[in-house]
């Protein structure tokens, strides 16, 4: 696509000419597009009210048509593909992406997503659809936070722990996202985030105080991978964090936004708020008075576009400037650089002189971007046990068993922050696609976390004399007006819109509501369960008392038991409404909860040698400020890193009913495995791999792909390795501080192929401070099977206090065909010897003697040193 882009250049030029000869000149300058960006913003600024400018700081921007300017929304994501829409790509979660140590595929990944952004927006335009949240140029992608602690629910969004990878993985987003430099008109936005010292907890980030954090880990750790995204990418947008950093919220830190990012790092662009961060100011923080001190604070930090739900508190900035609390020209350095943001996006230009424009819909989720999505989540892939080399299956076995509870689970592919995918291949299906359905018995096996299953009593339930739910829809979000449709449902209620669909024919896709209702009559005496969740507005009714009530940004499963008697009726009533822009989603089923019965699992798998156990974590438990908890996770993170239990005796009892257990583990995060290395033959980390994740898994268990995913986190033996998660200290954290032996080390990924690394060469042995220095690796593939290593080059700075064991600067992919041998070239930037100079009080190239460590893995018995000396 970005061929075709390229080869409409010279159309553009043509166009400009003739639309200047048509009379450019004479349009007020912030209409002429042959002016730069800066030019336009500093005329259109001062034709603006104040009233006016404080609207444009909003991240829900209304029009202002006396000056031509478009309704504009700040707000979409595109973390791995277009979120929040429909039909579009789904690739695989960052984390995943970082596990194949391949930054150019990367770039391929995000330039593909940025078509698909740019064709859905200026078709939904051109449909004469609203410009809405989630429908954006402005995406606030990528999340460079590092991976700190595997319990933090929303790690699965970055690239891991490591701020080096984390630096090569986001530069490549950037470009992938904004297009070429060069260009006149960026793509899209790219938005660096959480800016800074962010990784959870999720249930203290509103008043979390980080007071602790010592410079070298601000400087080493925290700060590189934005410093790195503003200096290498040209990042347009950074993103304030929710929580406090020595005592002042981020979005409101002169520390970080005026001293670190302006005038170190020289960031000309837009500063973002998380949304609600404002507001935590006086509601959560309790560093401002009201809304007025906390709008006026945070725009003189430097805070240039505030979200927030409803109700900006930057609408109040007028009344900030009549107090004195801001000056007028503060507000106008903010809006000049929301002005030029707009204008670099070309949105207040003709589409027809907008390369980008001309995008077509059919690239949408084409099949060029499919095979993307299969390829990267193919490289995603990490094998991190084999015993006796089970791996790879043979196509040619009888029967297999696939078990788990993500062995069917499309949404659980789709990891969070995700758009919805034409189709998902499902693990189940890309199995399927190996050996024939008629090949596995498959079973659900047990839940994710629950060791008790429902038993369903859908069955057992009227409305109006018929069997199930009477559905009835308005297309109002209050349940008022004409009534649109009405539905029975007769098995477990499962609804939603992604995927443009309705929940009952006439049903609008946002701004609807529906009551569902139901008789039930227990034929005992005993206690029941309702399981539901939804997104949007939520509340169950029986027998006229409200049991729940939640509004919702996402689905999550809930449940609340409940007492009845036999004979009795019990009016079962749900009342449900869109809200916001989020896709709108219901699920409701109730019953008798029963144990899991491992006997009766084993009896279906009697005369079966093979087991493909596919479990783990899901976003249903891992995620950002969830409101629904179960033992070991709480508010979206976890407080155990173990498997969850009910797993955990599901593999044991397979393993002593003597199977042949393969564990496919789908996850965002690392997981303590240290009984599954024994109750299992292989374990293959396969992340939450998007739309392609199901026949990546098959290709790689059944040897049509060869596994080279690295692990970009470290897998701890369980939580007692871990310090305690809201202290931000690096000490005992990642490879780069750990001294304990962990399970699984970062960079650790097995081949089905056997490579050998051989004695590197470096080009220098002394170099100074300003020099970059080349260390050149032979590697072999001395197995049967053609493959991809992942070599890795680590740096360590002899006698320097407090800093890091050993740090990533740098890695390389090599494919090798048997018997081949190549020499690999990683060159190390002079950047790669710099470390916090404590005297210095900065980050500094010290002279000394370097170690260089080299090999496959970050495990020191893998590695090989060599020194090298800085003068």
């Amino acid at each position: 696509m970005m061929n075709n882009i390229r080869l409409k250049s010279s159309f553009v030029f043509v166009v400009f000419m003739l639309f200047g000869m048509l009379g450019f000149s004479q349009q007020k300058p912030y209409q002429n597009p042959n002016l730069s960006p800066e030019e336009r913003a500093e005329d259109l600024v001062n034709r603006l009210t104040l009233e006016e400018k404080a609207s444009l700081m909003f991240d829900v921007s209304e029009a202002i048509p006396r000056l031509g300017i478009k309704k504009f929304n700040w707000w979409s994501e595109a973390l791995h593909g277009f979120a929040n829409n429909d039909d579009v790509t789904v690739f695989p979660e960052p984390v995943g992406m970082a596990a194949s140590f391949d930054d150019e595929l990367v770039y391929q990944v995000f330039d593909a997503t940025s078509d698909e952004v740019r064709a859905k927006y200026h078709e939904a335009l051109r449909n004469g659809e609203e410009n809405k949240r989630f429908l954006s140029l402005s995406v606030w992608t990528p999340n460079v936070n590092i991976f700190r602690d595997p319990r933090w629910g929303r790690g699965q969004e970055t690239y891991g722990e490591d701020p080096y990878l984390t630096s090569r993985m986001g530069v490549q987003v950037v470009k992938g996202l904004q297009g070429p430099e060069d260009a006149k008109y960026k793509k899209l936005l790219a938005c660096a985030k959480h800016y800074a010292v962010h990784s959870g907890p999720e249930w203290s980030r509103h008043e979390l105080n980080l007071n602790n954090v010592s410079q070298r880990d601000l400087w080493e750790t925290y700060l590189p991978a934005f410093k790195v995204l503003v200096q290498d990418a040209n990042v347009r947008q950074v993103m304030c964090a929710y929580q406090r950093l020595d005592d002042e919220p981020c979005c409101g830190s002169d520390q970080l936004l005026q001293q670190i990012l302006r005038e170190k790092w020289g960031f000309e662009h837009l500063v973002v708020s998380d949304c609600g961060a404002i507001q935590d100011f006086y509601t959560s923080h309790n560093v401002s008075s009201d809304a007025v001190h906390a709008a006026a604070k945070a725009v003189l930090a430097g805070t240039d576009v505030e979200c927030q739900w409803d109700n900006h508190n930057y609408k109040l900035l007028p009344e900030a400037v009549e107090k004195g609390l801001v000056k007028e020209e503060d507000i106008d350095r903010s809006v000049k650089r929301v002005l030029i943001g707009r204008f670099e996006l070309g949105e207040m230009d003709p589409d027809e002189i907008v390369p980008y424009a001309q995008i077509p819909a059919s690239v949408i989720n084409n099949e060029e971007h499919r095979q993307l999505a299969l390829k990267m989540a193919r490289e995603s892939m990490t094998l991190l046990q084999n015993k006796n080399n089970i791996l790879p299956l043979s196509k040619g076995q009888d029967k297999i068993a696939v078990i788990g509870p993500n062995s069917d689970d499309e949404p659980m592919l789709w990891g969070n922050y995700n758009g919805t995918p034409v189709r998902t291949i499902s693990i189940l299906d890309g199995i399927a696609s190996k050996i024939g359905k008629n090949s596995i018995v498959y079973d659900k096996a047990c839940d994710l976390v629950e060791d008790k299953v429902t038993q369903s009593y859908f069955s057992k339930i009227t409305a109006d004399g018929k069997p199930g739910f009477k559905a009835t829809y308005w297309n109002t979000p209050d349940y008022t007006g004409e009534v649109v449709a009405t539905q029975q449902i007769v098995n477990p209620i499962k609804l939603t819109t992604a995927g443009q669909h309705e929940f009952a024919s006439g049903v609008k896709l946002e701004g609807f509501s529906g009551k569902f209702e139901t008789e039930y009559v227990p034929e005992k005496d005993q206690e029941i369960t309702f399981n539901f969740g939804a997104t949007g507005h939520f509340e169950l009714f029986v027998n006229g008392e409200s049991l729940r009530s939640y509004n919702n940004w996402r689905t999550l499963p809930s449940k609340i038991p409940y007492k009845v008697e036999k004979g009795k009726k019990y009016k079962i009533e749900i009342h449900y409404a869109q809200l916001n822009n989020w896709q709108a989603n219901l699920e409701f089923n109730f019953g008798k909860e029963i144990p899991v019965n491992y006997e009766d699992l084993l009896k279906k798998l009697e005369g079966i040698e093979t087991v493909i156990f596919v479990g783990g974590l899901s976003t249903k438990l891992e995620g950002e400020e969830m409101p629904v908890s179960y033992p070991g996770f709480k508010g979206g993170d976890r407080t155990d890193i173990a498997l969850p239990s009910v797993q955990r005796k599901c593999l044991k009892a397979l393993k002593d009913a003597g199977k042949n257990v393969i564990f496919v583990n789908n996850s965002g995060s690392a997981i303590g495995l240290v009984p599954e290395t024994m109750s299992c033959d292989a374990i293959l980390q396969a992340w939450y791999g998007g739309e392609s994740g199901g026949q990546a898994v098959a290709d790689v268990l059944f040897g049509d792909y060869n596994p080279s995913g690295k692990l970009p986190i470290t897998f701890y033996k369980d939580t007692t390795q871990l310090p305690d998660f809201e202290d931000y200290s690096m000490d005992g954290r990642t490879y780069r501080f750990m001294k304990d032996k962990p399970l699984f080390p970062f960079g650790h990924g097995l081949s089905y192929t056997s490579f050998k690394i051989g004695k590197a060469h470096l080009e220098k042995n002394e170099i100074d401070t300003s020099a970059s220095v080349s260390i050149t690796i032979p590697v072999s593939n001395e197995g049967e099977k053609e493959g991809v290593e992942i070599l890795q080059v680590y740096v360590h700075k002899k006698v320097l206090e407090e800093g890091p064991i050993k740090t990533l600067k740098g890695f390389k992919r090599v494919n090798l065909k048997p018997n081949e041998t190549k020499n690999v070239t990683i060159n190390l930037a002079s950047n790669s010897f710099e470390f916090y100079d404590k005297k210095a009080r900065a980050m500094k190239i010290m002279p000394g003697v370097y170690e260089i460590f080299y090999g496959n893995s970050s495990d020191a018995n893998q590695l090989k040193k060599m020194e090298l000396k800085i003068n």
